[in-house]
């Protein structure tokens, strides 16, 4: 049976520029560097209790998606506070919210609350908090 998921890979246009809109914006943390040919290819990026692993698009990874792309990607984060707070944490530096607070419905059935933006790729991602 399925637990959870343990990671979500994202292939991005340019890896520094996208580690740094996720530490900047959301607090992310590079946790590990991965290098192929002395450049550096992934970084495994802790948000929280969530991890992405983030892959330089053309890395020379073969153990990927068919056709990893980059702003191919849709993922919501849960947000431990208010919505409101999440909304103007993204204002705050500069991130449009392009959508919310909206009403949602969790995974776990519970009542939530969501804001989506985007980052430098045009990932959508969302915030959800209960």
């Amino acid at each position: 049976m399925i637990r959870g998921i343990d990671h979500v890979a994202i292939t991005v246009a340019d890896l520094d520029a996208t580690c740094a809109f996720y530490e900047r914006v959301l607090g992310a943390q590079v946790e590990e560097a991965y290098e192929i040919g002395g450049r550096i290819a992934v970084k495994r990026v802790a948000l929280g209790k969530a991890i992405l692993n983030i892959h330089q698009q053309g890395n020379g990874v073969d153990l990927v998606a068919r056709q990893p792309l980059p702003g191919s990607t849709d993922i919501c984060f849960r947000w431990d506070g208010d919505i409101g707070a999440a909304k103007a944490r993204l204002e705050g530096q500069g991130v449009t919210v392009i959508e919310g607070p909206v009403a949602r419905t969790t995974a776990d059935g519970m009542a939530a609350n969501s804001v989506y933006f985007r980052d430098p790729d045009g990932n959508l991602v969302e915030l959800m908090a209960t």
